[in-house]
């Protein structure tokens, strides 16, 4: 349906484009008139006008000033003039306004008509491609929460530390060099209201800045911060990063803890800023507050000879992890069960105890990876749906243990073996590449884990650190090559992975008193 305005002051001619149009349009059209420019920008005010016919000598506000009245209004009305005057100013002034015909009285049937079809076909062209970009925008309304979940979700469950989520962030448009994340928990979330809680807070983020935003995992949502140029100051961040809590307290409700991770600028660190903010909001008391990473939460007095509740679980929380890494099945069991009663001691309701636990079996799954890569158990899979319909605590502290066990048991093996399958795939690696760059970094990867570690770990468990290792491999086996090939030193050198021949024949004559050249003829 196409709703046409015909205007003119005098009535015959607009009986006559009403006759016209209506004979051959009849079905496909709404006629509205008007005999002066007024009228019909009231007109054009109440109704969703598409076409316009507009004669140009009306009394009071003339057709061209009506004309540009209703560019200013709505712009996308197709206007045809029509007028006894045939002048070029009026037609030039016409089409500077933006009409699409200039016709002259005494109006031609078949050129109405003509003019009709074609202002139809330019609504029509207008209106698909409004509705393309409203299709669009709604599409986009829809998926861009379901990818931004995606994202977190990657962030969140990934088992790789170094997973790469670049794709994510080419396709927010995310350029910013540094960011954050944030942790939230959120009092008084239940299932009724999460949806409504999630919907708000992610407007009122996003009124401030742009967000990524998961959806609740019980009552914790995790967001990510891409910094503006201008907030990029770790002091004007920290700032910002209050008001903005200030604004979530005062909009979502009070009581909300928030932990907020460094300002990072390495895209492979995402995950690890998000399991920072995790570690970080283990600092703030139960009843809200904010931490940055880093930065110590100022400790509350208590009564003499006692320490604050929410201390001593998170230094109970410490012990547990220690045990965990060490393996020790019996000290981690003793532990957990004191850490489970200070924590429903320090637990406002049952929403913080289960986030508190979920929070803990994160970390420690985290732990148990870092020893043992391989590590897996359905039972995380299904982590949060156990805990979302499980409210016995008894059952939950039951649970716990066992996964407790089962991460305890799984460090406990591989530390029992003669040799730590992490060291002994760097070791395997090592002889097979003797040629190779074997920086620490590379070895790391090749173990899938942090540089830290796999130098402590090694230490540990060769007596030796890894730079040194490595160097004596290479040594030996460059004394092996002289003794039993005729390869020159220079291919020696090579073979052993070093570049600089002369460095190669020092640190030879350092390990075993003669030079290459010595060697091989002794």
């Amino acid at each position: 349906m196409y709703n046409i305005l015909i205007t003119d002051d005098e009535q015959i001619a607009i009986d006559s484009l009403k006759f016209i149009i209506s004979k051959n349009f009849d079905s496909n059209v709404k006629l509205f008139t008007a005999q002066s420019g007024t009228d019909a920008l009231q007109i054009i005010n109440q109704e969703e006008i598409d076409i316009v016919f507009m004669d140009i000598n009306m009394p009071g506000l003339t057709g061209l000033d009506t004309v540009s009245c209703i560019n200013k209004l709505k712009p996308d009305t197709v206007i045809i003039i029509i007028s006894a005057f045939d002048r070029f100013q009026y037609a030039q002034e016409a089409m500077n306004l933006g009409v699409y015909k200039y016709i002259t009285k005494p109006v031609n049937r078949n050129v109405i008509i003509q003019t009709v079809r074609e202002s139809m076909n330019i609504v029509d062209n207008k209106r698909g491609q409004i509705f393309d970009e409203v299709a669009l925008q709604r599409k986009m309304d829809m998926f861009s929460p379901m990818i931004e979940n995606d994202f977190m979700y990657s962030v969140i469950f990934s088992n790789e530390v170094n997973t790469d989520l670049s794709s994510y962030l080419e396709y927010f448009n995310i350029e910013n060099p540094v960011w954050s994340f944030f942790t939230l928990e959120v009092p008084r979330v239940t299932k009724n209201n999460q949806h409504d809680t999630y919907m708000n807070l992610r407007t009122v983020l996003n009124e401030q800045h742009r967000f990524l935003v998961s959806s609740f995992v019980i009552n914790r949502i995790a967001v990510f911060f891409p910094i503006p140029t201008e907030l990029s100051d770790p002091e004007i961040f920290k700032t910002e990063v209050r008001r903005i809590y200030q604004i979530l307290c005062n909009k979502i409700g009070t009581g909300i803890r928030m932990g907020v991770s460094g300002i990072e600028n390495d895209k492979n660190k995402i995950i690890a800023a998000y399991n920072d903010s995790l570690q970080t909001l283990s600092k703030v008391p139960h009843d809200g507050g904010i931490a940055f990473s880093g930065e110590e939460m100022p400790s509350v007095a208590g009564v003499a000879g006692e320490c604050d509740s929410t201390v001593c679980t998170a230094e109970l929380q410490k012990k547990l992890y220690s045990r965990l890494k060490i393996g020790d099945s019996a000290g981690a069991r003793s532990l957990f069960d004191q850490y489970f009663k200070s924590l429903e001691k320090s637990c406002q309701n049952q929403t913080k105890l289960k986030s508190s636990l979920i929070e803990f079996l994160i970390n420690a799954k985290n732990i148990t990876l870092e020893v043992v890569p391989s590590y897996s158990n359905s039972k995380f899979e299904d982590l949060f749906s156990y805990f979302a319909a499980e409210d016995n605590p008894g059952s939950l502290k039951d649970f716990v243990n066992q996964l407790i066990t089962d991460l305890v048991s799984a460090i406990s093996n591989v530390k029992s073996q003669k040799e730590n399958p992490t060291i002994e795939k760097v070791c395997r690696y090592i002889d097979e590449n003797l040629d190779k760059d074997l920086s620490l970094e590379v070895l790391a990867n090749v173990a899938d884990v942090s540089t830290f570690y796999l130098s402590k770990l090694f230490k540990e468990e060769k007596s030796e650190n890894i730079i040194n290792f490595v160097t004596n491999k290479r040594l030996d086996r460059a004394r092996q090559l002289l003794s039993e090939t005729k390869y020159s030193i220079k291919e020696i050198t090579a073979f052993t992975g070093y570049n600089d021949q002369n460095y190669f024949s020092r640190l030879f004559k350092n390990k075993f008193g003669l030079s290459p050249s010595e060697f091989r003829n002794n």
